[in-house]
């Protein structure tokens, strides 16, 4: 089946908005993946400073291709961003203090084939050179036993596909010299509730940077009492895995990031969709993604209000992220708030 725009719209749309932000956007191509004797390319667009002296946020999507609705969110993140340049003249003084990095559709291959997995067959997002501590879940945490089975890390010792060096490549240049920085990676289809997750999904443990999260966390609830579509939690919570590609990434900062970084997951529900129109069951993009208009359209303008959030609480961290002083009682905070019984919801 060769690429059209009927079978990739995503990527037609990413490319259609490159040309129309006129100098607005950097791009780049971080690979090329051949579907069909089509090469499809992975870009990589960034927005304001380049500076390491300002702060920057990442926004990531498609690592799984079937879960086009996490694309398409920052799609139209993107796309409401470059219409505002054209009139907005509050945005072009926030992007001067911060670096925005997007890579909307990592996995292109995957989408076009409509799977889970890259055209190899691997999860990139179990691919990462990360063990579980203890018991993965079974297959759900990954496994190596067939590329026919969904969740597949690849082979021992083979290093890492080229869409998961790829991501990693853009983080690690991108993100880690900076004084501060965050992404969020948009995926669907867990749960009947909206999460925000973040490391570890390998185990229990809590990551240093919990301080950090448990106040971008009160303060997102503060800013915005009425919004409560998320739970936010860590991911361990649910199940662990092996191979998870921000908890390699994370750990990986603790040496070569030069000030704090904080990886997060938007895990958009769609079980609550399938509840809704049962019929969805029926077909592979229905499981992850909202098939009716209506539904499909609310989805993607309700998470511009968090996905704003996080650039400006990017671009204003040092007025919000905790000092040594405070980190500590922080941490411990936060370790009673997400353990505890009476919370177990994590919102």
């Amino acid at each position: 089946m060769p690429v059209t725009p009927e079978s990739l719209p995503e990527l037609v749309e990413l490319e259609s908005l490159i040309k129309r932000a006129r100098g607005h956007l950097r791009s780049e191509v971080l690979l090329e993946t051949t579907v069909d004797g089509e090469r499809l390319p992975v870009y990589c667009l960034e927005m304001g400073s380049a500076s390491p002296e300002v702060p920057a946020v990442g926004f990531f999507g498609g690592v799984h291709g079937v879960e086009r609705i996490g694309t398409q969110v920052i799609l139209a993140f993107l796309h409401t961003l470059i219409e505002r340049l054209n009139w907005d003249d509050s945005l072009a003084p926030l992007l001067a203090r911060l670096r925005l990095v997007f890579v909307p559709l990592v996995n292109p291959g995957g989408m076009h084939q409509q799977t889970r997995a890259n055209p190899a067959g691997v999860d990139l997002m179990r691919n990462a050179p990360v063990d579980a501590e203890g018991r993965a879940h079974w297959l759900l945490g990954g496994h190596r036993l067939s590329r026919h089975l969904p969740w597949y890390r690849g082979r021992t010792g083979d290093p890492m596909q080229p869409e998961s060096q790829a991501l990693c490549r853009v983080v690690e240049e991108k993100l880690f010299p900076h004084r501060f920085s965050l992404t969020l990676d948009c995926h669907s289809g867990f749960g009947k509730r909206d999460r925000i997750w973040f490391p570890y999904a390998h185990t229990h443990r809590p990551i240093d940077r919990l301080a950090e999260v448990y106040a971008l966390r009160t303060m997102f609830r503060n800013t915005h009492p009425h919004h409560r579509i998320y739970v936010i939690e860590p991911q361990s919570r649910h199940y662990i895995t092996h191979g998870d590609l921000w908890d390699c990434l994370y750990d990986r900062s603790k040496e070569r990031a030069r000030g704090p970084f904080i990886p997060l997951t938007l895990e958009m529900g769609s079980w609550l969709w399938i509840r809704k129109n049962p019929w969805q069951l029926f077909s592979i993009p229905g499981i992850f993604n909202p098939i009716k208009p209506h539904r499909h359209q609310r989805i993607l303008r309700q998470h511009l209000t968090f996905l704003d959030f996080l650039v400006r609480a990017t671009a204003s961290y040092e007025r919000w992220c905790p000092g040594a002083d405070a980190r500590p009682a922080l941490f411990e905070s936060a370790v009673t708030y997400w353990r505890s019984p009476h919370n177990p919801a994590g919102t």
